[in-house]
């Protein structure tokens, strides 16, 4: 099975989850570190599910990238800065 992960930047790490298994979280101290942790929780919760007889969801998420003209993006930066003072 191939599941989507998203992978978040923290302060001073990385978190992961897996839109298709709510619960299933992982951090690492880098990409390639968060990686590796998120799959090892993807064995772990299905292994889990399988256990307590819970249906095992099936890979749903899609994943994509859309791409924002440059000008849109730094007026959003700059009213959010302008408004509050933080990016958001």
């Amino acid at each position: 099975m191939r599941y989507a992960i998203v992978i978040e930047q923290a302060a001073n790490n990385y978190s992961a989850y897996v839109p298709d298994l709510p619960g299933c979280i992982a951090t690492g101290g880098t990409v390639q570190e968060v990686e590796e942790q998120i799959r090892e929780a993807i064995v772990f919760h299905l292994e889990g599910l399988r256990e307590d007889g819970a249906p095992v969801p099936p890979p749903m998420s899609q994943v994509e990238y859309v791409d924002i003209a440059a000008d849109i993006s730094r007026r959003i930066v700059v009213q959010a800065l302008e408004n509050t003072g933080r990016l958001f």
